[in-house]
């Protein structure tokens, strides 16, 4: 395992362009969010702009749009019940607080059958999965699933500790062609060839919420043309690097995840010196 360093992520990131515009970094679709669960919308959409994407729409139901106009008036907004087609935009994240009741179940095979290159799957989407094992066939190659331990059991089997995580994680992305990270202490990262953990990242981010983020700035990633693995390498080091530069100023007790996101852009200039 490759311990995920500042070395490997300045080879990685790519400087933005001074004379670029918005249609060069990328649209990225976030699917999040339900009735009394706006908070994983708001938090996935925030960290996807903060992260650079040129474009970002949320999907979420028609009745709670109000959560998205009045906190995040840079993103736009398509409802559930319309008919959407996920391969119009250059990213699309499924999971943060849909929920798993049959709409949700619905939404999310739409999404798989497109057979779309760069999703995210976390949250609900990764329980839905869990509980209908038919659709991890359906997965397309190149999908990044970012499960927390008790989610890539329920998806895999039950695991004694992390070591035996991480050895099915690097079997299963091999199986399914896909990328898995594996979020805890020293968040793992495999495409089933090269496995990675991070050396960014403090306790402050054992909150709920910060899982929507890290779903929000790896989908941004992807939508301004980054390679799925690349994208997931990036995301999960500048997550923790945000959460890192937040004990600046709050501890790892009172940090927010909204205070990381507002962090991100000190990341971005670090990296980039």
């Amino acid at each position: 395992m490759t311990t995920l360093d500042l070395h490997i992520i300045q080879s990685i990131y790519k400087k933005r362009l001074p004379n670029s515009n918005k249609g060069n970094h990328g649209h990225a679709l976030i699917i999040a969010g339900s009735k009394s669960k706006m908070g994983g919308a708001v938090i996935a959409t925030k960290a996807c702009l903060r992260t650079g994407a040129g474009l970002v729409t949320v999907n979420v139901p028609k009745k709670e749009r109000l959560a998205i106009f009045n906190f995040i008036p840079e993103a736009m907004i398509e409802f559930r019940n319309d008919k959407n087609d996920c391969n119009i935009y250059s990213a699309v994240a499924i999971g943060p607080g849909i929920g798993v009741e049959k709409n949700a179940e619905k939404l999310l095979f739409k999404v798989l059958e497109s057979k779309k290159k760069g999703i995210v799957l976390d949250a609900d989407a990764l329980t839905i999965i869990a509980k209908n094992q038919i659709l991890i066939s359906k997965i397309p190659q190149k999908t990044i699933l970012t499960p927390h331990p008790k989610e890539f059991d329920r998806l895999f089997g039950n695991h004694t500790n992390d070591d035996e995580r991480r050895a099915k994680g690097i079997a299963k992305a091999k199986e399914l062609q896909c990328i898995i990270v594996l979020k805890g202490h020293k968040t793992f990262v495999t495409d089933g060839k090269e496995s990675f953990g991070n050396s960014t990242g403090n306790s402050g981010l054992a909150k709920g919420g910060s899982g929507d983020a890290l779903t929000g700035i790896i989908t941004a990633f992807i939508a301004q043309g980054y390679e799925p693995i690349h994208a997931a390498l990036l995301g999960v080091y500048i997550h923790g690097f945000a959460a890192d530069i937040t004990l600046e100023t709050q501890s790892e007790e009172s940090m927010l995840i909204t205070d990381v996101i507002e962090n991100l852009g000190k990341s971005f200039k670090k990296i980039q010196n």
